[in-house]
C-alpha cells in the first residue's frame, strides 16, 4: 500500500476499506511522504500481522501501477512524467510503482517507489501470463528443460527462467527423453540394459564401416518404435524411469533389451562378419585390423596395426588380397584399370569379376597371377603382366599398414609396406638393440665371443621379438648387431666375417706389391682405385670370401672362427695372386676398350659408345673385385672381349646395333623398377645379382654372336626371372 496524504480522514477510509483485508496477511511499505510519518505507519501497522518496510510489499489492487524500465519509451510512466519533487526523479529504478496517475497535459506518476519484480509474481500470481519455449534434453539433469517467460500485463517479469518440462507438456517431455536418452544414448545410467545395447548398436555401426554400406543398421524411429510400445506414459524423465524401472525388470529383465535380428536390415541380410576379420594371420602374427568409412582420407577402408619390434617379421604376401569382404570390389576394380582393347573382353566386369573370384584359391600366389589364370580361362584372353594397373584402384581397396609402439601411438603409415619398412628402419633396429641388448657389441678387433646365436628371441608388448645377430664391417673393426631378416644378418655376416679375418691375417696386399713384374704393375696402374694398394686390398678381400666359402661359410664360434682363420691364413697368398692375375686381364681389356672409345669421333656412333661406357662404368669401378667375386672374374673378361667385338662391327651395323640397344635398355628398366620395388628383406640378393648378370649375357648374345654365352639367353628368360621374384 502506499500513501503519502497529510489529511488523517483519507488514510482512516484507506485502512478501514478493503486494502485493510489485503493488509492483514502480508508484510507492508508505505511510500511517498507516508513513508517517514511515524503515525502514518503506527496506524498501518494495526492493519498488519508484519511489520511496516521501509520499501513495500503491495496491495493487489494498485499493481496496474507498475512501471517498468522507467528510463525506456515503451514505459508507461518515463523520467519525465514523475514528479519532480520525488527523489526518484534523479535515480530512475528499474521497476517502480505509483499509487497515483494523474492526467494533465500528460500523464503523471505520483508517490511512486522502487519495487522487485519478484513481489508482483508473489502477490498477483492469478495476475501474471507463463509461456514457455524451447523445450530441450538436458543429460545432467535427467530431464526436459525449457525456458519460462513470466509477463504482469505485458511487462515482462521474467525473461528466461530455465524450468522442468515434464510438469508441462508430458507428452512432448516423455517423447524427447526416449529419443535423446535411449535411443541417441546421450544419458548418464547404470542400468545394465543400456550398457547392452549401446554395445550392440556399436557393432551394427562398426559392420557399416566394414562393409561400406549405410543401411545395415535400423534408422532411430525403429529404435524409437521399440522404446515407445515399452514404456508408460508417465515416463518422462530419467527420475521416472528409473522408478519404474526398478519394480519392472524384476518380472521382465530382457524387456528393453535389443535383440541383434532387429538392428539389421533384412536387405543387408548378405553381409557377414566374418568377411571382415578382426585380425590378420601372418605365419605366427596376429595383426589388429580396423576400418574406416571415411572417403577421401588416406586411411580409408582397411589398416593393418604393425608393432613396432615385429615389422621386420611382416612380408608383403597376403595383402593384395584383402579381405574377403572386399575382395570382389577389388577383383572388379582391378579388371576396370585393364586397357580397353583388353578390358572389352571380360564385359560385363562384376560378373567376370564374380566367376573368377569363385574359381580363385585365395592367398595361393600373388592375386594378379591367380586373376590373371582364371580370366584366361574364363574367355581365353592372355592378360599381359603389365596390363594391370593396381595404382588405379580406389584407395579404400588398398590396405593401409600402420605401425605403432608399444603405447599404440602411429610412428608412420602408409600403403607401400617396403616403404614403410624403409622410412623406419632406424627405428627398429633401435627397438632390435634394446631388446637384445645383451648380444650387441662394437669395436671389436679379435673373436672374443664364446658363440653368436643364429637368433634371438624376446617377448615385447605381447609378441615375440626375433631378432638375427650378425658381425658389420666398421672398417678398422667389427661390431655385433642384430638384424630383422636373415637375409640382412646373412649379407652382414658375410662382410663381417671378411673384415674380422683380414684384421687377423697379415697383410698380402704388401706382400704382393714388391713382387710384381712391371708389366703386372702397369696393368694394375691402370685401375678405378685410388691406388696399386688400395687395389690389392680389394683382391685380397675377394679372395678371403672365396676361401671362406670354400670352408663352408662363416663360423658362429670361437672355435669355428679358429679353424676358419687358419683355413684361411694357409691359402691366402697363393689365391691373392690367382685373383690378381684375372684383374690384370681384365684391366687390360677394359684399358683397349677405354683407348677405342677415346680415339672415336663420329657422331653418328655416339649413341652407341654412351652405352658402352655405361657398361664399363658398371663392370669395372672401385671395389669390383669383391663385388664381382671369384667366380664371375673370368666372365667379365668375355664381356670386355664382346664390347671390342661390338665396337669393330658398330660402323657397318648402325640400324640393328640400335635395335639390339633399345631391347637391353627395356629390360634394363624392368630390371632397375625391380630393384626400386623389392624390400630390402625380400628376394636373396644371389637372385637378384643373377638378372644382373643374365643382362650381361644378353648383350653377349646380341653384340657378339660369335662369343659364346654361359647359358642360354633371352629378354624373355630375364622377364620370366624377374616375375618370379617380383613382390
Amino acid at each position: 500500500m502506499t500513501t503519502g496524504v497529510d489529511e488523517r480522514r483519507a488514510l482512516d477510509a484507506a485502512l478501514t476499506g478493503p486494502i485493510a483485508q489485503c493488509l492483514a496477511d502480508r508484510p507492508v511499505v508505505v511510500f511517498g511522504g507516508g513513508a517517514t510519518n511515524p503515525g502514518v505507519l503506527r496506524r498501518i501497522a494495526r492493519c498488519t500481522k508484519d511489520t511496516v518496510h521501509g520499501v513495500p510489499d503491495v496491495p493487489i489492487e494498485v499493481f496496474d501501477r507498475l512501471a517498468h524500465e522507467v528510463n525506456r519509451p515503451d514505459s508507461r510512466t518515463d523520467g519525465d512524467a514523475l514528479a519532480q519533487r520525488l527523489a526518484l526523479f534523479k535515480k530512475p529504478p528499474r521497476w517502480l510503482m505509483a499509487a497515483e496517475l494523474v492526467e494533465t497535459s500528460k500523464l503523471w506518476g505520483r508517490i511512486a517507489a522502487r519495487i522487485e519484480p519478484e513481489w508482483a509474481e508473489t502477490l498477483a500470481g492469478h495476475l501474471v501470463k507463463r509461456s514457455y519455449s524451447e523445450p530441450h534434453w538436458e543429460k545432467k539433469q535427467g530431464a526436459v528443460m525449457a525456458y519460462e517467460k513470466v509477463s504482469l500485463y505485458g511487462i515482462p517479469i521474467v525473461v528466461a527462467r530455465k524450468v522442468n518440462y515434464g510438469r508441462i507438456d508430458p507428452e512432448l517431455s516423455r517423447e524427447l527423453f526416449i529419443r535423446h536418452a535411449l535411443v541417441e544414448g546421450d544419458w548418464t545410467t547404470h542400468h545394465q540394459f543400456f550398457h547392452d545395447n549401446r554395445a550392440l548398436l556399436d557393432e551394427v555401426e562398426d559392420l557399416e564401416h566394414r562393409a561400406r554400406r549405410r543401411d545395415i543398421l535400423v534408422d532411430d524411429e525403429t529404435l524409437f518404435d521399440f522404446y515407445d510400445r515399452r514404456l508408460p506414459a508417465d515416463v518422462v524423465s530419467a527420475r521416472h524411469f528409473d522408478s519404474w524401472w526398478k519394480q519392472t525388470r524384476t518380472t521382465r529383465p530382457d524387456l528393453l533389451t535389443f535383440d541383434r535380428a532387429m538392428l539389421v536390415n533384412e536387405a543387408a541380410g548378405d553381409v557377414s562378419e566374418q568377411d571382415y576379420p578382426d585380425f590378420w594371420h601372418q605365419g605366427d602374427l596376429r595383426l589388429r585390423l580396423t576400418y574406416q568409412f571415411e572417403p577421401g582420407t588416406d586411411a580409408d577402408g582397411v589398416t593393418v596395426h604393425i608393432p613396432l619390434p615385429v615389422l621386420g617379421q611382416v612380408g608383403g604376401d597376403g595383402f593384395d588380397w584383402q579381405v574377403p569382404g572386399l575382395r570382389q570390389d577389388l577383383v572388379t576394380a582391378l579388371i576396370r584399370s585393364l586397357p580397353k582393347p583388353v578390358r572389352r573382353n571380360f564385359v560385363p566386369v562384376p560378373d567376370h569379376a564374380k566367376a573368377a573370384l569363385e574359381r580363385m584359391v585365395p592367398y595361393d600366389g600373388s592375386l594378379l597371377d591367380a586373376l590373371g589364370r582364371e580370366l584366361r580361362r574364363l574367355v581365353g584372353v592372355v592378360v599381359p603382366p603389365d596390363a594391370w594397373q593396381p595404382d588405379q584402384v580406389p584407395n579404400h581397396l588398398r590396405i593401409t599398414f600402420r605401425v605403432v609402439d608399444e603405447q599404440d601411438v602411429p610412428l608412420g603409415e602408409g600403403k607401400d609396406l617396403a616403404a614403410l619398412k624403409q622410412r623406419l628402419k632406424p627405428a627398429v633396429q633401435a627397438t632390435l638393440s634394446a631388446v637384445a641388448e645383451d648380444v650387441t657389441r662394437s669395436g671389436l678387433t679379435a673373436w672374443t665371443l664364446d658363440a653368436l646365436p643364429s637368433a634371438v628371441e624376446r617377448r615385447r608388448g605381447g609378441y615375440v621379438v626375433t631378432g638375427y645377430p650378425a658381425l658389420v664391417d666398421e672398417g678398422e673393426s667389427v661390431a655385433v648387431r642384430v638384424f630383422e631378416t636373415e637375409a640382412e644378418q646373412r649379407r652382414s655376416m658375410a662382410a663381417g666375417t671378411r673384415r674380422l679375418l683380414l684384421l687377423n691375417l697379415p697383410s698380402a696386399a704388401k706382400f704382393l706389391q714388391g713382387r710384381l713384374s712391371n708389366e703386372a704393375k702397369l696393368a694394375l696402374s691402370r685401375n678405378p682405385h685410388r691406388n696399386v694398394l688400395d687395389l690389392l686390398d680389394d683382391c685380397a678381400g675377394c679372395a678371403v670370401d672365396k676361401l671362406v666359402a670354400d670352408h663352408g661359410g662363416p663360423a658362429w664360434d670361437a672355435a669355428g672362427f679358429e679353424r676358419l682363420h687358419e683355413t684361411v691364413r694357409a691359402g691366402l697368398v697363393d689365391t691373392v695372386v690367382d685373383v690378381v692375375a684375372k684383374v690384370q686381364q681384365i684391366l687390360a681389356a677394359a684399358y683397349g676398350v677405354e683407348r677405342r672409345l677415346a680415339g672415336t669421333s663420329n657422331l653418328a656412333l655416339v649413341p652407341a659408345l654412351t652405352d658402352v661406357r655405361t657398361q664399363l662404368s658398371g663392370l669395372v669401378y672401385r671395389g669390383f673385385v669383391t663385388a664381382t667375386g671369384y667366380r664371375r672374374l673370368p666372365d667379365l673378361v668375355r664381356y670386355l672381349r664382346a664390347v671390342e667385338h661390338r665396337l669393330d662391327k658398330l660402323p657397318g651395323n648402325l640400324a640393328r646395333d640400335r635395335e639390339w640397344m633399345g631391347k637391353v635398355e627395356t629390360v634394363q628398366e624392368e630390371y632397375r623398377d625391380l630393384l626400386a620395388t623389392v624390400p630390402p628383406d625380400g628376394p636373396p640378393g644371389d637372385a637378384l645379382g643373377e638378372i644382373r648378370w643374365m643382362i650381361e649375357e644378353l648383350r653377349v648374345s646380341y653384340f657378339a654372336q660369335t662369343i659364346r654365352t654361359a647359358h642360354p639367353v633371352s629378354d624373355t628368360r630375364i622377364y620370366r626371372a624377374m616375375d618370379q621374384i617380383a613382390p
